[in-house]
C-alpha cells in the first residue's frame, strides 16, 4: 500500500489517540512543574467523580433504548473476561507474593481493572460514535461490582485485623449501591424506561458537565501520576501488564465472538474497554489497604505509557476495519 494512501488512515487514529494521550501528557507536565502536593488534587476528583462523570453517564444512557441496557449475554461475556484476567492476575501475585493474599488481590486488581471511568467513554464515543454509550454503561457496572466485592471479600480473608467477611461484604454492597456512577447509571435507566429527561435548563448543565468530564479526569490521571515517580519496578508487573494489556482484550473478543449476535459498535466497544490501563483506582485501592502501594502507582504509570502503543494500535486496526466482528463466522 502506498504511503499516500496510509498516512490518512494514520492521521485518523492520531486524531482518536492524541487528544486523550496528549491531557495525560498535559497533567503529567503540569505535576512536574508545579509543587504543589496531592491536596491540590482533592476537590478535582470530587468534580470528576461526584458530578462530571455521573452527569456523563446520566446524558448518555437516558436516551439509549432501554432493551440495549437489557443485553444479559454480553454482560456475561465482558464480566466473564474481567473475571477471567483477575484469576489469572491473581494466581501471578500469589506466585510474586509467596502466598501474601492482601498482595496478589491488589496486583489481581492491576491485572483486571481497565480505566473505564476516566479514559474509557470518551475513547469509545470518539472512536465508535454515540451508540456506544449503552456497551459503556453496562461495562463499568458489571466490572464495579464484580472488582468493588471481590477485593474486600480476599482482604478479608486474607486479614484477620478487621471485620468478617460478612460485614464486610455488606460494606461492599453499601459501596457499591452508592457509588456515584452507579446511582447514576441507575437514575439514568430509570429515566430511559419512562422517556424522561430534565428541564432544558437542567439538560444544559448536565452537558456542560459531560464536556467537562474527560479532559478533567485524563489531566488529573496525568498530575496523579506525576506525583507518584516510579522507584523500582516489581518483578511481576510486566506479566501483569500482559494480561491486563493484551489478554483482558482477547479473551473478551474471543468469548463475544463464542456467543455471536453482537454487531460491530458493541463488540469493539467492549475490546476498546478492556485494553485500556490500569485505572487510578488501582492506587487508591492500594492505598486503602496499605499494601502494594509504590508498585501499584508504578503499575499505573508503566500500563498508561504502554498503552501509548497497545491502544492505538487497536484504534488502527478498528478504525482500518481490520478486525472482523466475529472471529468466528456462521
Amino acid at each position: 500500500m502506498a504511503i499516500g494512501a496510509l498516512f490518512p488512515r494514520f492521521s485518523r487514529v492520531l486524531d482518536l489517540a492524541l487528544p486523550f494521550f496528549g491531557l495525560i501528557g498535559l497533567g503529567y507536565i503540569c505535576g512536574r512543574l508545579f509543587d504543589f502536593g496531592e491536596e491540590g488534587l482533592a476537590w478535582v476528583n470530587v468534580f470528576i467523580v461526584y458530578v462530571a462523570l455521573p452527569c456523563l453517564f446520566f446524558v448518555l444512557i437516558s436516551k439509549t433504548p432501554v432493551r440495549e441496557l437489557l443485553n444479559f449475554s454480553f454482560i456475561l461475556c465482558t464480566a466473564g473476561a474481567t473475571i477471567t484476567a483477575f484469576v489469572m492476575a491473581f494466581g501471578i501475585g500469589m506466585y510474586a507474593s509467596n502466598n501474601d493474599i492482601p498482595e496478589a488481590s491488589i496486583q489481581a486488581v492491576a491485572g483486571s481493572y481497565a480505566n473505564i471511568g476516566y479514559m474509557g467513554p470518551g475513547l469509545t464515543l470518539a472512536t465508535l460514535g454515540a451508540a456506544a454509550a449503552a456497551p459503556v454503561a453496562l461495562i463499568f457496572v458489571a466490572d464495579t461490582i464484580f472488582l468493588f466485592s471481590a477485593l474486600p471479600l480476599l482482604m478479608a480473608v486474607g486479614r484477620s485485623d478487621g471485620q468478617g467477611v460478612a460485614r464486610t461484604a455488606w460494606t461492599a454492597m453499601l459501596r457499591i449501591v452508592t457509588h456515584p456512577f452507579n446511582v447514576a447509571t441507575f437514575i439514568a435507566v430509570t429515566a430511559a424506561a419512562y422517556g424522561w429527561q430534565p428541564p432544558p435548563a437542567i439538560g444544559k448543565i448536565a452537558s456542560m458537565l459531560t464536556s467537562a468530564a474527560a479532559p478533567s479526569a485524563l489531566f488529573a490521571l496525568g498530575v496523579t501520576v506525576a506525583l507518584r515517580p516510579i522507584k523500582r519496578v516489581a518483578p511481576e508487573l510486566p506479566a501483569l501488564l500482559a494480561i491486563k494489556l493484551i489478554a483482558h482484550p482477547v479473551i473478551v473478543y474471543l468469548l463475544l465472538s463464542a456467543v455471536g449476535g453482537f454487531d460491530r459498535v458493541w463488540t469493539f466497544t467492549a475490546v476498546l474497554m478492556a485494553s485500556l490501563p490500569p485505572a487510578l483506582n488501582v492506587f487508591v485501592m492500594a492505598s486503602q489497604y496499605r499494601t502494594y502501594v509504590e508498585r501499584a502507582s508504578s503499575a499505573i504509570l508503566l500500563g498508561t505509557l504502554s498503552s501509548v502503543v497497545t491502544v492505538t494500535t487497536l484504534l488502527w486496526l478498528i478504525s482500518n476495519d481490520l478486525l472482523p466482528v466475529t472471529l468466528f463466522p456462521r
